[in-house]
C-alpha cells in the first residue's frame, strides 16, 4: 500500500516557483497534522513547514517564510507546497510526512521529489 506520493519537483532558476504536492493515505494520515521535509546531499532530513488536519495555523522554519506557502485539501488527501523566490539552497529532495512540531510523527516515507535550483 502506497502512503505517501510526492510530486512537482523539478529544475529552476533562482527566483523561480514550483508547487509540490504529496499525495497521502486517508486511511493511515485522517486527522493528522501534515509537513514537509528537505534532504540536501550531505546534510540531515530538516523540518520545511507544517499544517494542522483542519488546514490552519501553517508555519514554516526560518529560511522559507515569507517565500514557501503550504496548503491541503483533505477532499482531495494531498498536502502543497508552494515555492516562490526559489533559492540555490533550496535544492533538495523534499519529502512529506505527518508531524508533530517540527518533528515526523510517521515512520513511512515516500520516494520524495527532486527540487533542484541553479544560480
Amino acid at each position: 500500500q502506497v502512503l505517501l506520493v510526492e510530486s512537482g519537483g523539478g529544475l529552476v532558476q533562482a527566483g523561480g516557483s514550483l508547487r509540490l504536492s504529496c499525495a497521502y493515505s486517508k486511511r493511515t494520515f485522517s486527522s493528522y497534522s501534515m509537513g514537509w521535509f528537505r534532504q540536501a546531499p550531505g546534510k540531515e532530513r530538516e523540518f520545511v513547514a507544517g499544517i494542522s488536519w483542519a488546514g490552519t495555523n501553517p508555519y514554516y522554519t526560518d529560511s522559507v517564510k515569507g517565500r514557501f506557502t503550504i496548503s491541503r485539501d483533505n477532499a482531495k488527501n494531498t498536502v502543497y507546497l508552494q515555492m516562490n523566490s526559489l533559492k540555490p539552497e533550496d535544492t533538495a529532495v523534499y519529502y512529506c510526512n505527518s508531524v508533530r512540531g517540527a518533528s515526523p510523527s510517521g515512520d513511512y516515507w515516500g520516494q520524495g521529489t527532486q527540487v533542484t535550483v541553479s544560480s
